[in-house]
């Protein structure tokens, strides 16, 4: 699939959270209450441990928490554009 076909078939797809390791997908204004980018900056060997990660996290632990956003995983943190929002919000992982 080629990048400018996903964004419209995630139109089409009910509050999907899409995973990728493209940088090009962080831009806020593919931020949609449809669906969630996830957008993972970090090695390609480690791509499954991060989803895991951002998915047990209490930020994005539920579908209804991750709609409408636009985030970037990197080893430090977590950076992310919600819709509504006039600036970009950065945090570092949460301890457990």
């Amino acid at each position: 699939m080629k990048d400018d076909e996903i964004i419209p078939l995630l139109h089409k797809l009910h509050r999907a959270t899409f995973f990728t390791r493209d940088l090009g997908f962080y831009k806020r204004d593919l931020c949609h209450p449809n669906y969630c980018l996830v957008i993972l900056d970090i090695g390609q060997y480690e791509t499954a441990s991060f989803i895991k990660r951002v998915l047990q996290s209490k930020k994005f632990n539920t579908k209804t928490k991750r709609m409408g956003r636009v985030i970037k995983v990197t080893h430090i943190g977590i950076k992310l554009w919600s819709a509504d929002a006039e600036k970009e919000d950065v945090s570092k992982w949460e301890l457990k």
